[in-house]
Protein backbone atom coordinates (compact mmCIF):
# COMPACT_ATOMS: atom_id res chain seq x y z
CA UNK A 1 0.00 0.00 0.00
CA UNK A 2 1.29 3.38 -1.03
CA UNK A 3 0.97 5.30 2.18
CA UNK A 4 0.28 9.03 1.42
CA UNK A 5 0.38 11.46 4.12
CA UNK A 6 -1.19 14.80 4.04
CA UNK A 7 -0.03 17.68 6.56
CA UNK A 8 -3.16 19.27 8.56
CA UNK A 9 -3.19 22.19 11.03
CA UNK A 10 -6.03 23.79 13.07
CA UNK A 11 -5.37 26.40 15.29
CA UNK A 12 -7.34 26.71 19.00
CA UNK A 13 -6.93 29.45 21.67
CA UNK A 14 -6.46 28.09 25.12
CA UNK A 15 -6.14 30.37 28.29
CA UNK A 16 -4.93 32.92 25.76
CA UNK A 17 -2.44 31.38 23.62
CA UNK A 18 -2.53 30.01 20.77
CA UNK A 19 -2.14 26.53 20.59
CA UNK A 20 -1.72 24.26 16.64
CA UNK A 21 -2.97 21.18 16.27
CA UNK A 22 -0.85 19.39 13.03
CA UNK A 23 0.18 16.44 11.23
CA UNK A 24 1.69 14.30 10.55
CA UNK A 25 4.84 15.79 11.21
CA UNK A 26 8.14 14.69 10.15
CA UNK A 27 10.64 12.83 12.02
CA UNK A 28 13.52 16.05 11.57
CA UNK A 29 10.40 18.85 12.61
CA UNK A 30 9.90 16.56 15.42
CA UNK A 31 13.66 16.41 16.54
CA UNK A 32 13.42 20.35 16.39
CA UNK A 33 10.88 20.80 19.26
CA UNK A 34 10.63 20.73 22.49
CA UNK A 35 9.06 17.53 24.72
CA UNK A 36 6.85 18.44 27.64
CA UNK A 37 8.08 16.74 30.57
CA UNK A 38 4.85 15.32 32.16
CA UNK A 39 4.42 13.39 28.65
CA UNK A 40 5.09 9.91 30.69
CA UNK A 41 2.03 7.55 30.46
CA UNK A 42 3.96 5.00 28.45
CA UNK A 43 7.56 5.83 29.22
CA UNK A 44 9.96 8.58 30.29
CA UNK A 45 9.84 11.84 28.56
CA UNK A 46 12.99 11.45 26.66
CA UNK A 47 12.37 8.35 25.36
CA UNK A 48 8.52 8.64 24.30
CA UNK A 49 10.06 11.40 22.22
CA UNK A 50 12.28 9.02 20.82
CA UNK A 51 10.42 6.97 19.52
CA UNK A 52 7.67 9.11 18.21
CA UNK A 53 10.77 10.01 16.03
CA UNK A 54 11.36 6.75 15.32
CA UNK A 55 7.23 6.71 13.99
CA UNK A 56 7.61 9.04 12.12
CA UNK A 57 10.26 8.08 10.28
CA UNK A 58 8.56 5.21 8.96
CA UNK A 59 6.68 4.24 6.16
CA UNK A 60 3.31 4.10 7.36
CA UNK A 61 3.92 6.16 11.11
CA UNK A 62 1.71 8.86 11.67
CA UNK A 63 2.75 11.38 14.00
CA UNK A 64 0.21 14.38 15.15
CA UNK A 65 0.78 16.63 17.83
CA UNK A 66 -0.44 19.35 19.40
CA UNK A 67 1.93 22.46 19.99
CA UNK A 68 2.59 25.43 22.07
CA UNK A 69 5.21 27.59 20.41
CA UNK A 70 8.22 24.75 20.46
CA UNK A 71 6.26 23.08 22.75
CA UNK A 72 5.17 19.32 22.16
CA UNK A 73 2.12 19.25 24.78
CA UNK A 74 -0.21 16.48 23.14
CA UNK A 75 0.38 13.68 20.42
CA UNK A 76 -1.15 11.43 18.75
CA UNK A 77 0.38 7.72 16.87
CA UNK A 78 -0.22 5.50 13.97
CA UNK A 79 1.91 2.82 13.12
CA UNK A 80 1.58 -0.68 12.39
CA UNK A 81 1.08 -3.09 15.28
CA UNK A 82 4.24 -4.69 17.36
CA UNK A 83 5.09 -7.63 15.05
CA UNK A 84 4.81 -9.49 18.64
CA UNK A 85 1.49 -8.61 19.11
CA UNK A 86 -1.95 -10.69 17.76
CA UNK A 87 -2.86 -7.86 15.67
CA UNK A 88 -0.29 -8.25 13.40
CA UNK A 89 -0.95 -11.89 12.47
CA UNK A 90 -2.72 -11.16 9.92
CA UNK A 91 -0.44 -9.20 7.80
CA UNK A 92 -2.55 -6.87 7.12
CA UNK A 93 -1.07 -3.66 5.16
CA UNK A 94 -4.52 -1.83 5.58
CA UNK A 95 -4.58 -1.98 9.48
CA UNK A 96 -3.12 0.42 11.34
CA UNK A 97 -3.30 0.93 15.25
CA UNK A 98 -3.59 4.22 16.90
CA UNK A 99 -0.61 3.07 19.62
CA UNK A 100 -0.89 5.72 21.77
CA UNK A 101 -2.54 9.10 22.85
CA UNK A 102 -1.09 11.68 25.24
CA UNK A 103 -1.86 15.32 26.83
CA UNK A 104 0.15 16.59 29.08
CA UNK A 105 -2.05 17.44 32.45
CA UNK A 106 -1.98 21.26 32.53
CA UNK A 107 -3.41 21.39 28.85
CA UNK A 108 -6.20 18.85 29.86
CA UNK A 109 -9.53 19.91 29.70
CA UNK A 110 -9.20 21.77 26.11
CA UNK A 111 -10.84 18.25 24.07
CA UNK A 112 -6.99 18.57 22.98
CA UNK A 113 -7.80 14.47 22.77
CA UNK A 114 -11.01 14.95 20.50
CA UNK A 115 -9.60 17.85 17.90
CA UNK A 116 -6.35 15.40 17.49
CA UNK A 117 -8.52 12.59 16.53
CA UNK A 118 -10.70 14.76 14.61
CA UNK A 119 -7.62 16.39 12.78
CA UNK A 120 -5.97 12.96 12.57
CA UNK A 121 -9.07 11.48 10.14
CA UNK A 122 -9.40 14.65 8.19
CA UNK A 123 -6.96 12.75 5.67
CA UNK A 124 -9.10 10.71 2.98
CA UNK A 125 -5.75 7.99 3.24
CA UNK A 126 -7.32 7.27 6.62
CA UNK A 127 -10.81 5.77 4.76
CA UNK A 128 -8.07 2.86 3.30
CA UNK A 129 -7.41 1.54 6.91
CA UNK A 130 -9.04 -0.09 9.78
CA UNK A 131 -7.96 1.85 12.59
CA UNK A 132 -7.95 -0.11 16.11
CA UNK A 133 -6.59 1.09 19.67
CA UNK A 134 -6.18 -1.28 22.60
CA UNK A 135 -7.39 0.83 25.76
CA UNK A 136 -5.56 -0.72 28.88
CA UNK A 137 -6.81 0.90 32.04
CA UNK A 138 -2.97 0.38 33.63
CA UNK A 139 -1.81 3.25 31.15
CA UNK A 140 -4.80 5.59 32.30
CA UNK A 141 -3.66 8.85 34.57
CA UNK A 142 -6.60 7.61 37.81
CA UNK A 143 -4.74 9.90 39.85
CA UNK A 144 -3.92 12.91 38.18
CA UNK A 145 -7.50 13.20 36.79
CA UNK A 146 -9.41 11.95 40.30
CA UNK A 147 -11.31 9.80 37.65
CA UNK A 148 -12.48 6.52 39.08
CA UNK A 149 -11.71 3.75 36.47
CA UNK A 150 -15.28 3.71 34.97
CA UNK A 151 -15.73 7.53 34.54
CA UNK A 152 -11.87 7.34 33.06
CA UNK A 153 -13.28 4.77 30.88
CA UNK A 154 -16.26 6.47 29.52
CA UNK A 155 -13.87 9.81 28.69
CA UNK A 156 -12.07 7.63 26.58
CA UNK A 157 -14.48 6.21 24.79
CA UNK A 158 -16.07 9.51 23.96
CA UNK A 159 -12.30 10.72 23.12
CA UNK A 160 -12.44 8.00 20.57
CA UNK A 161 -16.03 7.85 19.38
CA UNK A 162 -14.75 12.14 18.00
CA UNK A 163 -12.20 9.83 15.72
CA UNK A 164 -15.16 7.58 14.21
CA UNK A 165 -14.00 4.62 16.42
CA UNK A 166 -16.03 2.52 18.41
CA UNK A 167 -16.12 -0.53 20.70
CA UNK A 168 -15.69 -3.83 19.09
CA UNK A 169 -15.53 -6.77 20.94
CA UNK A 170 -12.75 -9.29 21.09
CA UNK A 171 -11.37 -12.40 22.86
CA UNK A 172 -8.22 -10.97 23.53
CA UNK A 173 -6.77 -12.15 26.99
CA UNK A 174 -5.18 -8.88 27.95
CA UNK A 175 -8.17 -6.52 26.88
CA UNK A 176 -10.95 -9.69 28.98
CA UNK A 177 -8.34 -9.35 31.81
CA UNK A 178 -10.28 -6.54 33.16
CA UNK A 179 -14.18 -5.09 32.07
CA UNK A 180 -12.41 -1.68 31.64
CA UNK A 181 -10.04 -2.45 28.84
CA UNK A 182 -11.61 -2.35 25.42
CA UNK A 183 -11.00 -2.46 21.78
CA UNK A 184 -11.98 0.60 19.40
CA UNK A 185 -11.86 0.35 15.96
CA UNK A 186 -12.73 2.44 13.17
CA UNK A 187 -13.04 0.90 9.47
CA UNK A 188 -12.49 3.28 6.40
CA UNK A 189 -15.22 3.92 4.03
CA UNK A 190 -12.67 1.90 1.08
CA UNK A 191 -11.83 -1.34 3.48
CA UNK A 192 -13.75 -4.44 1.88
CA UNK A 193 -15.49 -7.46 2.99
CA UNK A 194 -12.26 -9.74 3.28
CA UNK A 195 -10.31 -7.29 4.74
CA UNK A 196 -13.27 -7.14 7.55
CA UNK A 197 -13.26 -10.78 7.90
CA UNK A 198 -9.82 -10.82 8.17
CA UNK A 199 -9.86 -8.77 11.31
CA UNK A 200 -12.72 -10.53 12.69
CA UNK A 201 -10.40 -13.81 12.68
CA UNK A 202 -7.66 -11.61 14.41
CA UNK A 203 -10.22 -9.88 17.17
CA UNK A 204 -11.64 -13.78 17.78
CA UNK A 205 -9.61 -17.01 17.93
CA UNK A 206 -12.17 -18.82 19.74
CA UNK A 207 -15.01 -19.28 16.81
CA UNK A 208 -17.38 -19.56 18.89
CA UNK A 209 -17.66 -16.12 20.66
CA UNK A 210 -19.06 -15.38 17.68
Amino acid sequence: MIHHKTYYSKKIQYKGRDLFIEGPIPPDFLSSLKFHSKLTSFRIADEQKEALIEIAGLDEGRINIVRDDDLIVGYVTFVYPDPLERWSEGKMDNLIELGAIEVAPEYRGAQLGKNLLRLSMMDDAMEDYIIFTTEYYWHWDLKGSGLDVWKYRDMMEKMMNAGGLEWYATDDPEICSHPANCLMVRVGKRIDQDSLQRFDQIRFHNRFMF
